[in-house]
């Protein structure tokens, strides 16, 4: 996303875009994109590119509730003119990664043990469909068991939100109690064995991962100040500058 390609559209020449791939198909917000990118276009014309209008957004819809902003956002990125599905894979962590997986993701991207831990705090806010966590609330092992490593009493609540075959509509917050604050409370539910999951659980599958999470519990300011660096870490990623890319006039289709 450094460079906006998750916001084109799919056109018809067989290939999906990003937005389109499978763990792209709960997002939202596209509108608000739309309506940010055309206010922005009428006062200042091909000047401001769609990819960091998506870095904006997300620094001031995190320190909006603040009344201050949690990390200056380095500006001049340019927009990519390629968005394929198929390169989402290996590219977004999955909520069924362990902790080798996850590691070697970020890696991967630059980003370090730290950036994962902090980074994973953002499940504090927002919601998940049942179909990125059921498996551990049956047949785990295949002997029709939980996952051992998940709180009985959360997991019974879970199964009650998600029966199996569930509704793909049925959502459950990602931080319960707290899925609309943006706090360090993830990491107390976590040490309660309380996170959603396989990804938040492999957290602690790791003692300098474990060691990380237990400072980021016990610390009053830590986390916002460690989430904003590595947000910083991660908006530097791949991004696209100079004559490489273009600006687009809307957000959704590359220019002609």
């Amino acid at each position: 996303g450094c460079d906006g390609s998750v916001l084109l559209d799919t056109v018809n020449n067989g290939s999906k875009a990003e937005k389109d791939a499978i763990p792209n198909r709960s997002l939202k917000g596209f509108d608000v994109i739309d309506d940010i990118k055309n206010a922005i276009e009428k006062v200042c014309p091909n000047v401001v590119s769609c990819a960091d209008i998506l870095a904006l957004a997300a620094r001031d819809a995190v320190s909006a509730p603040f009344k201050r902003r949690l990390w200056n956002v380095a500006l001049g990125r340019r927009d990519g003119r390629i968005s394929l599905a198929s390169e989402t894979n290996g590219n977004i962590p999955s909520p069924f990664a362990d902790f080798t997986s996850l590691l070697q993701t970020f890696n991967n991207k630059t980003l370090d043990v730290n950036d994962l831990v902090v980074l994973s705090g953002a499940h504090t806010i927002g919601v998940a469909h049942c179909g990125t966590f059921s498996r551990r609330l049956y047949n785990f092992t295949g002997k029709g068991d939980a996952d051992p490593t998940l709180d009985p009493t959360y997991a019974d609540f879970l199964r009650k939100q998600c029966p199996n075959l569930a509704n793909p509509k049925t959502i459950v917050e990602m931080d319960p109690g707290s899925s609309r604050s943006f706090d360090k409370h993830y990491y107390h539910i976590l040490r309660q064995n309380k996170g959603l999951f396989i990804s938040d659980a492999a957290l602690l599958t790791n003692k300098e991962l474990e060691s990380i999470v237990i400072r980021l519990q016990r610390s009053r300011g830590l986390f916002f100040a460690a989430f904003a660096r590595s947000m910083r870490k991660m908006a530097a990623i791949d991004v696209l500058t100079g004559k490489d890319g273009e600006i687009r006039r809307n957000c959704r289709v590359v220019n002609l």
